[in-house]
């Protein structure tokens, strides 16, 4: 049951992922075709809470799908089992998340915590 679970999950958060995903390389695409500079971009997203928005829920998802999938990974290729590969899977979506989400803050409002 936590096998279909945690597959629902990670199909759930490609969805959410997807359409960030292209919003993402559009505005990339943009950037680089307007001649923009770092200091440009994060002067149009500093202090932006739709940024921010934006950005952390594409975190937040990559975070549960990266963990996710790794967990899968580990259990057939490294024959993880039980509270280790439990583990593995929280730990790496914890540090994906802190990661990401202290990105997300340096660009959206100033230097990360």
């Amino acid at each position: 049951m936590l096998t279909l679970r945690l597959y629902m999950l990670q199909r759930i958060t490609a969805l959410v992922m997807a359409p960030l995903v292209l919003l993402h390389l559009g505005v990339m695409i943009y950037a680089i075709q307007g001649g923009l500079s770092a200091e440009e971009i994060l002067g149009r997203t500093q202090g932006s809470a739709l940024w921010f928005a934006i950005y952390a829920t594409f975190t937040l998802s990559i975070a549960i799908h990266g963990a996710i999938g790794l967990r899968a990974i580990a259990a057939e290729w490294g024959g993880f089992r039980g509270y280790g590969l439990e583990a593995l899977m929280w730990v790496t979506g914890a540090f994906l998340l802190g990661l990401g989400l202290r990105a997300v803050w340096a660009v959206t409002y100033g230097a990360a915590p």
